[in-house]
């Protein structure tokens, strides 16, 4: 269950376009910066 859900969570974070980063920067961006974590949240959302 947990691979699954470390799978999802890399799969968001490579389709997001909204933060220029590599997936590495933008894990750690969206740990930082609550802003930025619903930034990807919005893009995955369709909003």
């Amino acid at each position: 269950i947990t691979a699954a859900f470390r799978r999802l969570a890399l799969n968001i974070l490579k389709q997001d376009t909204t933060v220029k980063d590599n997936i590495r920067g933008k894990r750690l961006r969206a740990g930082w910066d609550e802003t930025v974590l619903d930034k990807i949240y919005a893009g995955f959302n369709g909003d």
